[in-house]
């Protein structure tokens, strides 16, 4: 799969020290028959580091818009399973797998659920846990609302008097002549 730089995918530091890496954004879908949902994590696989882990963070709000039933702690701890997974760890009905890309294979496997993986997406960075972060607050995280900013005062200046001239009527339906301009 190409990465961002147009090359395929690094699985080992470059000489600047850059990783390639992969992720995808987990996204909540509350019914999946509507097909909407909110962005709620991300995972990261970086083979040539050996990181894989996932980050997340709940907008309750925005999730009960979507259905005000859904039971945001269950979401929760699918999400924390989804860490589990990615850090090895096994049991409590979590799969065993034994490395980080069958572990990612697995967590990005389309499924028909109320957490669901995005598409796969490529990138190069010195640092995949910082880079998790980065993509976190950038692509999950709710973004901030601008306050709205109050105009500037108006100066308080006598406006010079306008001068109102009547203007001439128009005709707007002007009689054409035989040579299809207006006559006149």
């Amino acid at each position: 799969m190409p990465s961002i730089t147009g090359t395929t995918n690094v699985t080992r530091p470059t000489e600047g020290g850059f990783l390639g890496y992969q992720y995808v954004v987990l996204r909540c879908v509350p019914r999946v028959e509507r097909e909407e949902f909110v962005n709620v994590g991300v995972v990261l696989f970086a083979q040539a580091a050996g990181f894989l882990d996932a980050a997340f963070e709940l907008d309750t709000a925005r999730l009960l818009a979507l259905d005000p039933g859904l039971e945001v702690e269950r979401v929760r701890h699918a999400l924390l399973a989804v860490q589990q997974v990615c850090r090895g760890e096994t049991g409590r009905g979590l799969p065993t797998l034994e490395t980080p890309g069958q572990r990612y294979g697995w967590i990005t496997a389309s499924r028909s659920t109320v957490l669901q993986p995005g598409p796969r997406h490529g990138g190069v960075c010195l640092d995949p846990e910082a880079e998790l972060t980065r993509l976190v607050t950038s692509l999950v995280a709710p973004v901030g609302l601008v306050a709205p900013v109050d105009p500037a005062p108006a100066a308080t200046v006598d406006p010079a008097p306008v001068a109102t001239v009547d203007p001439a009527p128009v005709d707007l339906v002007a009689p054409v002549g035989e040579s299809g301009s207006p006559a006149g």
